[in-house]
């Protein structure tokens, strides 16, 4: 029996394609969301929680390989490997503190690849610069600070901004917009097309 109802078969497609190119070795969560709906979580290399809610049925909450469950689509759910998901999840949605033209966004996290590929052809200062350096100095990067209520900043890292870019989650037109939304020590970009968290001053490991 069919795991995913059929007008959300692009969505897990896109979804777990991604998430197989960026790690080949990723793990994919289904975790029930009520009655017909299903969301789905993975976590990308960088340390980034990503998440897209799909019209399916799962009798409970369900870790699976990535590359097998894009493989399966059309049919059942593959063997579980529910000890190899070892990251605490966020409380959803979170509470939204910012509105952003999802342009905007996309722009940001443009901008910060470009900049990336040319220290990495002619170095910086002068200077040759590790691939590893470069990537962490990026991903580091807060290109975005939004204010809350209360007067606290969020910062929204690159990290996030590429993860939103790369999953395809943004959408393009001039009405698409994407909210920082927080819970807890997590910072959300919420999406047309997914959602991405990141957990502040710590680990995202269980225990």
């Amino acid at each position: 029996m069919a795991w995913l109802a059929d007008s959300g078969r692009s969505d897990a497609v896109a979804f777990l394609a991604r998430v197989a190119r960026l790690d080949p070795g990723a793990v994919a969560r289904l975790r029930p969301a009520g009655e017909g709906a299903v969301t789905l979580w993975s976590r990308l290399p960088w340390g980034v929680l990503v998440c897209r809610a799909l019209p399916a049925t799962v009798g409970s909450d369900r870790t699976v390989a990535a590359a097998e469950l894009l493989a399966s689509v059309d049919g059942d759910l593959p063997a579980s490997r529910d000890t190899d998901w070892r990251w605490s999840l966020p409380a959803v949605p979170g509470t939204t503190v910012e509105r952003i033209p999802a342009a905007d966004v996309v722009r940001v996290g443009e901008a910060a690849a470009r900049t990336v590929r040319t220290a990495a052809a002619e170095g910086v200062g002068g200077r040759a610069v590790g691939s590893r350096m470069l990537r962490d100095a990026l991903l580091d990067h807060v290109p975005i600070t939004v204010t809350t209520d209360g007067g606290a900043d969020i910062p929204v890292s690159q990290r996030l901004v590429q993860a939103v870019v790369r999953m395809g989650f943004t959408g393009s037109g001039p009405r698409d917009f994407v909210d920082v939304r927080i819970s807890g020590p997590w910072t959300a970009l919420a999406c047309a097309y997914g959602s991405a968290w990141h957990r502040g001053g710590g680990s995202t490991l269980i225990g």
